[in-house]
């Protein structure tokens, strides 16, 4: 299949953008010449649109990314809805390549001239984003950056996550709810064996899941976790080292210390001293 190029270090250039919605069940899309990309994404119903090669289909989920020059045109009755951006690129960041022939780089995507979406919702909230900078804000370069973003997400869902092995996906996923929930309760006392319990998987696959993706072992990630959330507290309050250990869920102070220095070389109140011209309370 044959997928568009953009090279992204700058932002691709908007134009305007919108939801169309099918006045009648006898709509059909106009005939005209592109003058720029024009990117849809099928919220409802079907649309019946063409170009000089292929007749196209789209559905709820699907889109299509269409290239300056071409020439599109309706070829049966439409009641649909559907999202639409147009945009152009510099000729010199801009270019057509086949997809299997397509190696990532930084600063390089590739769009697929259609598909399906991952998450549709995701760009469609991408796009209401951008429909209400453009209403709001009128600024140029936010709608450039807004439409680069949007490019770069569809990206994301129809090249990376397609060429990822479904295995691995669900394996990131895991690995990022793990995140997520030693994050959020880095103030508890948090065990590996608890943690497993949380997800419902066997202690030693995920600790060993977790540390192929991390390069650090689970019970080392919540360490270091607690050791930042202390960071903070030690920096940007007055509270006791023994009221800071109890509150990142330490017995006693005596295992905060040592597992502090272990992390830091300096202890808790050596760290503190550090940082003891601190502005807390500056106006």
């Amino acid at each position: 299949m044959i997928g568009h190029t953009f090279h992204v270090e700058k932002p691709l250039f908007f134009e305007m953008t919108g939801k169309f919605v099918s006045p009648s069940p006898d709509w059909m899309h106009m005939s005209r010449l592109l003058m720029s990309y024009e990117l849809f994404v099928q919220t409802k119903g079907h649309l019946y649109i063409a170009d000089e090669e292929e007749q196209h289909v789209l559905q709820e989920g699907d889109f299509l990314l269409m290239a300056p020059r071409t020439k599109q045109f309706g070829y049966l009755k439409s009641d649909c809805s559907f999202y639409w951006l147009h945009f152009t690129a510099e000729e010199q960041s801009a270019g057509s390549n086949l997809i299997e022939a397509y190696e990532p780089k930084a600063g390089s995507i590739i769009i697929p001239s259609k598909g399906t979406l991952n998450s549709t919702d995701k760009i469609i909230v991408m796009m209401k984003q951008l429909q209400d900078s453009v209403r709001n804000y009128q600024d140029q370069t936010l709608n450039n950056y807004l439409t680069t973003s949007i490019l770069c997400e569809l990206y994301n869902q129809s090249y990376l996550i397609k060429n990822a092995p479904i295995k691995k996906l669900k394996q990131l996923q895991l690995y990022n709810d793990i995140v997520d929930y030693i994050k959020w309760n880095r103030f508890e006392q948090l065990k590996v064996s608890q943690i497993a319990d949380h997800f419902g998987y066997n202690m030693k696959y995920l600790s060993h899941l977790f540390s192929t993706i991390a390069g650090v072992s689970l019970k080392q990630f919540i360490l270091q976790q607690k050791i930042e959330a202390a960071s903070f507290l030690l920096t940007d309050t007055n509270q006791t080292i023994n009221e800071i250990a109890l509150q990142l869920g330490y017995h006693d102070s005596h295992h905060f210390m040592k597992s502090f220095k272990q992390m830091t070389n300096l202890t808790p109140t050596g760290f503190r001293n550090a940082s003891a011209n601190r502005l807390l309370y500056y106006k």
